[in-house]
């Protein structure tokens, strides 16, 4: 925990190139004397924080707090945290309850405000990347604006609904939503929303797709770059008490202006995800998360950058037009795959076919601070110095209230600054600016949490934080509900606890652990409260419950000041979590992004004998550094992932595949359900050397503009070693590596559970002839534990630097585990491309073994099956029997997945049914369809 940290300021400085391969000297600045300030935990875990999204201070100083899953949370300044209450969302990818705001009248009329997915209406399963008008209808939603009352028992009452204004949604699609709220001086309601747009088919640049056929969701012109639509924006409304609203003056299009949304206040943002009002001046500050291009391109664009904005009036702020200082992208023909020119940021034009506003748009503002990789210095790396993903969180500017009597407001001379948040690098920074916005100077703030997701400063003048943590969807032990003091007055203690078991059925012994630290008081006091009515003392007491009931215990720490500090853990006794294990895939199973993934789930319950497969949640996530993208959702406890093809992040980025499951109970005992969670992740055959888990000795990392990713593991010597976990090479026969070496050279090996552990294989790294020289050698690996465990890659050899470790890869066959030939069916016939046309919808059918090109099929282990350059495809992603089955252009979609049976088989995950050969017949251009499965000899085919 954090006690008395100094304020300190440090610039990191990327290392530099080998320089007669000398080891690095990394220069940090001295840290300098500053107030102290304290972090201290109201609520933690996932039970206390749900997967925490956002937050609001009530003026009692107690916090409400959103989980996605439709939770919230409120938890009293003293760290007691209860449910308020649950509302019940819709929550694929990535939407959910997310923002919660707090009328400016709240004393008077208890109003609250949340942002969040009705249920109603929701459709199974993901959206299709193609199809017809009526197909994509079927996947429209919309995001919720409501108000409530917060009733004086905190509890919310959800009878008081009243809705205010609903935001287009194209369920099904991940991603963007937004969803911060936050209030002016006068009263009027922002609230930002997200582009609602798929960034995962435009190779990390800008999402215009509006191909014939295909989903709108791949196009951010028809959202954000659209007048006549909310999403991508900052809404300005004020709100009456019975839900209504009216439009205040100074919006960007005046009431009444054809084709736009009064409501508008700024438009062309991409993921506004948090934002904050600085009641004094009126302006408002977002974080807008970018696009993950690795580089400019001028066929496409500028690189992926990501934003702060400071919003002074209203206006247009380029996405997806433009981005950063107007950097403009160019305007790129998906169905074509050419290039046009660049739209002009000055004055946009939006002729997307779904676009239902203006052509001619405002023109594009620029952002006040972007940054990517190294742009702006202070940004560069995470608290650990390791470069994660760039990921804006718009904070809260302080200001200083000269009549509080609070001892824990910050500084005065803190006053007008703004604090800027870090989700993925894991940092809050303090940001000095002049009356006109220019930047004077980027401090570092203390922060020992973990990724941030949402700030603000309460009456008392302290920050409040809401930490994410380290899982994904669903929250970990790393959640929770920070408050930041500045420590005048002295500190409190900073109070810890856990417990052995928090559910079971009664009696329920339970063993305790309290810590506290205090850094300017030695003797402390402990106390418990564990409830039920009983008390106790010291750190590691034991209590049984003799009841079945829901028991938050609770230690307190104080110190001879008086300063209290403490927290508290929720005790269930009555009802058992259910236990979740995902059998398949294994942990640390190797992963083609794109590639089906059977799953199988096993779940137990000593309450639910008979477990309701129905109601197992299995997800994929696309992993990102730190932060990740739910892809595909699916319910059983045995079936197919069919996650699109990731392309949007740079191949070379830290990306992996997450698969999570989980299992609400039906309660027992007279309590509340309880929810087990279980995840795996996979990691991709081919890896950046940077990304490792944890290194020996003296490792460096050296910026080169050859290495792929830009970056390489080097300053090697004799023993030195990187590892990587969790990994399961089951199947795994070869490593190839990408090396330099200016040095001795010498011989890379993989070992797996230690660096002395099995040795698996060996590579001779041999001088390449200079550092930034790079060659690929390899090595046949044998011996391979079809176990999840931890691998290491050992540099070996004489004395002196050795060699440089650019990046990894396995492989599982020579080919790497793509297959070409024929694809054969009944009566020894070849499945065929119509004329061999390469034609998008050209019929695909039965003919004769003719060993052309209309006849060769490759199986590139993605999950999609190809000829001419082209995907077999299911028109318009149909489930219908009968359904046309054709050549298409890859698109990544569920009409492209297949996934070939041991019993002969070739299954559409999507649909669920087979490739078929029609009729009973079968001679030449015979068509081949969609049908039910049934495996009889017209669906029965060897691949290659």
């Amino acid at each position: 925990m954090l006690v008395g940290l100094l304020l300190a300021v440090a610039t990191p400085t990327a290392a530099a190139a080998h320089a007669g391969h000398e080891a690095h000297d990394s220069k940090a600045a001295s840290a300098a004397a500053g107030p102290t300030f304290e972090q201290i935990p109201m609520a933690k875990g996932p039970d206390q924080v749900g997967e925490p999204m956002s937050l609001a201070v009530l003026p009692d100083l107690s916090v409400l707090h959103t989980s996605r899953d439709g939770t919230l949370f409120l938890t009293d300044h003293a760290g007691s945290t209860h449910v308020a209450g649950k509302l019940d969302v819709y929550s694929h990818d990535e939407e959910g309850l997310q923002g919660v705001g707090v009328d400016p009248d709240f004393k008077d009329n208890r109003a609250i405000y949340l942002y969040y997915a009705p249920k109603l209406g929701t459709p199974a399963g993901d959206a299709p990347g193609t199809g017809s008008d009526d197909d994509f209808k079927k996947f429209d939603g919309v995001n919720r604006l409501s108000r409530f009352v917060l009733n004086d028992d905190g509890t919310l009452d959800l009878d008081s609904e009243k809705k205010v204004l609903d935001v287009p949604a194209s369920r099904g699609v991940c991603c963007h939503v937004g969803g911060d709220i936050d209030f002016d001086k006068d009263g009027n309601l922002y609230l930002s929303t997200g582009d609602d747009t798929n960034p995962f088919a435009s190779d990390g640049y800008t999402p215009i797709d509006d191909s014939p056929n295909r989903n709108p969701a791949f196009d951010a012109r028809r959202s954000a770059g659209n007048t006549n639509d909310l999403r991508g924006k900052i809404l300005r409304i004020k709100v009456a008490a019975d839900g209504s609203y009216t439009i205040p003056d100074g919006n960007l299009f005046p009431k009444g202006t054809d084709k736009t949304r009064p409501e508008i206040y700024a438009m062309g943002l991409r993921n506004p995800f948090r934002m904050s009002v600085d009641k004094q001046t009126g302006v408002v500050y977002v974080g807008d998360f970018g696009p993950d291009a690795a580089a400019a391109d001028p066929n496409r664009g500028p690189g992926g950058q990501v934003e702060f904005n400071r919003i002074t009036k209203p206006g247009n702020f380029g996405w997806p037009f433009c981005t950063g200082k107007n950097d403009a992208y160019v305007d790129y023909d998906f169905a074509t795959q050419k290039s046009g020119s660049r739209f002009d940021c000055d004055a946009p034009k939006n002729n997307s076919r779904f676009n239902t506003g203006l052509t001619d748009l405002p023109p594009a503002q620029p952002a006040w601070i972007p940054y990517d990789g190294g742009s702006v210095p202070e940004f560069n790396v995470d608290a650990k110095g390791n470069p994660g993903s760039e990921s804006p969180i718009g904070g809260p500017v302080y200001r200083y209230d000269e009549t509080s009597t609070s001892s824990v407001k910050f500084p005065k001379e803190y006053d007008g600054n703004f604090f800027a948040g870090e989700y993925g690098r894991q940092w809050i920074k303090r940001i000095e600016q002049g009356d006109d916005g220019t930047v004077q100077k980027i401090n570092a703030f203390p922060w020992t949490g973990t990724q941030v997701m949402d700030m603000a400063f309460g009456p008392d003048g302290a920050l409040y934080v809401l930490d994410y943590g380290t899982g994904s969807f669903g929250g970990d032990a790393n959640s929770a509900l920070y408050r930041i003091e500045y420590a005048k007055d002295g500190l409190t203690p900073i109070a810890a606890v856990s417990a052995d078991h928090t559910d079971g059925a009664a009696p329920l012994q339970v063993s305790f652990t309290g810590k506290a630290t205090d850094g300017d008081s030695k003797d402390l006091t402990y106390a418990w409260d564990f409830g039920d009515g009983t008390k106790g003392e010291g750190l590691n007491p034991t209590h049984t419950y003799q009841k079945n009931g829901t028991y938050q215990a609770t230690f307190t720490a104080t110190d001879p000041e008086g300063h209290v500090g403490s927290a508290n853990v929720r005790v269930v006794v009555g009802n058992t979590k259910p236990t979740v294990e995902i059998i398949a895939p294994a942990n640390g199973s190797l992963y083609h992004f794109g590639d089906p993934i059977p799953f199988k789930v096993k779940v137990t319950d000593p309450d639910e004998p008979d477990i309701d497969c129905s109601k197992v949640t299995v997800r994929f996530s696309l992993g990102h550094d730190n932060h990740a993208h739910e892809l595909s959702k699916v319910q059983g406890c045995e079936g197919t992932l069919t996650p699109p093809k990731d392309g949007e992040h740079d191949p070379d980025a830290n990306i992996f595949g997450l698969v999570g499951a989980e299992y609400t109970d039906n309660g027992a005992g007279g309590q509340a359900p309880l929810t087990g969670r279980s995840q795996v992740t996979l990691p991709p055959y081919h890896r950046q050397a940077e990304y490792f888990t944890t290194q020996s000795g003296n490792l460096k990392l050296y910026d080169k503009a050859g290495a792929h990713g830009g970056k390489t593991v080097g300053d090697s010597h004799d023993g030195d070693w990187i590892s990587f976990d969790p990994y399961r090479l089951t199947g795994a026969t070869k490593l190839k590596a990408r090396v330099s070496s200016g040095g001795a050279g010498g011989t890379l090996e993989l070992h797996t559970g230690s660096p002395t552990g099995p040795l698996h294989g060996s590579i001779e790294v041999k001088p390449t002839g200079g550092w930034e020289n790079f060659a690929d050698v390899e090595t046949t690996l044998k011996d391979v534990p079809d176990q999840t465990t931890k691998i290491y890659l050992v540099f070996k050899g004489g004395s002196g630097a050795l060699f440089d470790l650019d990046d990894f890869e396995f492989t599982t066959d020579g080919s790497g585990g793509a297959h070409t030939g024929e694809v054969k069916g009944v009566n020894g016939k070849c499945m065929d491309v119509a004329g061999g046309k390469d034609d998008d919808e050209t019929q695909v059918q039965l003919y004769g073994c003719n060993s052309t090109a209309a006849q060769q099929w490759t199986l590139p282990g993605d999950g999609t099956i190809r000829a001419l350059g082209k995907c077999l495809d299911v028109r318009w992603a149909g489930t219908d029997d009968g359904t046309k089955v054709q050549l298409y252009r890859c698109n990544g979609t569920v009409a492209q997945q297949w996934v070939p049976q041991d019993d002969g088989t070739v299954r559409n995950p999507n649909s669920g049914k087979c490739l078929d050969a029609e009729g009973d017949t079968w001679g030449d251009e015979t068509p081949i369809h969609l049908w039910t499965c049934h495996g009889k000899a017209n669906q029965q085919w060897t691949l290659p």
